[in-house]
């Protein structure tokens, strides 16, 4: 079932951001397609909503966005797990990370906000804040590169380390 092949120790090292800090790199690179799918169909149905200003495709994205900080994996986790896993001789994904759902909380704070804009006529600002999600997920799904990730790091697991020393 494992592939034998590693990724980068960059984006072994990009995963690992993500919460994965105690799996092996082999461990990681069996899963990293498994960690971006759900990363890929979030922000092309993103980038779709954002262009076409579609409220019902962004409000759809919001429930997904709320449900990968709710439930213990991410909704399009599921998917994967359930129908893909298997097909491509891959390992179930584990639960998510608290790192993942820190960027699923601000996923749905942008969501919110370009919803909100795109419904009361400001369009500009719509794109603006919608175009920052879409390149943050694009980021992710393309280089294994979360910045909301990094954000939780510098914010918690900093002070978790400096208050363990």
């Amino acid at each position: 079932m494992k592939s034998h092949t590693l990724l980068s120790k960059w984006r072994i090292n990009r995963v690992r951001e993500q919460g994965y800090f105690q799996m092996s790199d082999q461990q990681i690179s069996d899963l990293a397609f498994g960690n971006r799918f759900a990363f890929i169909l979030c922000s092309s149905f993103l980038i779709v909503g954002v262009v076409t200003t579609n409220i019902p495709i962004l409000t759809a994205m919001l429930m997904v966005a709320i449900g990968g900080f709710i439930l213990p994996f991410h909704p399009f986790d599921y998917i994967y797990n359930n129908l893909l896993a298997k097909s491509l001789g891959k390992p179930k994904l584990p639960k998510r990370s608290d790192q993942l759902k820190f960027a699923c909380t601000l996923a749905t704070i942008f969501i919110l906000t370009t919803i909100y804009m795109f419904s009361q006529g400001f369009i500009t600002i719509g794109y603006i804040t919608g175009a920052v999600l879409c390149a943050v997920a694009t980021t992710v799904s393309t280089t294994d590169l979360c910045i909301p990730s990094l954000i939780y790091n510098a914010l918690f697991l900093e002070k978790k380390k400096s208050m363990t020393q």
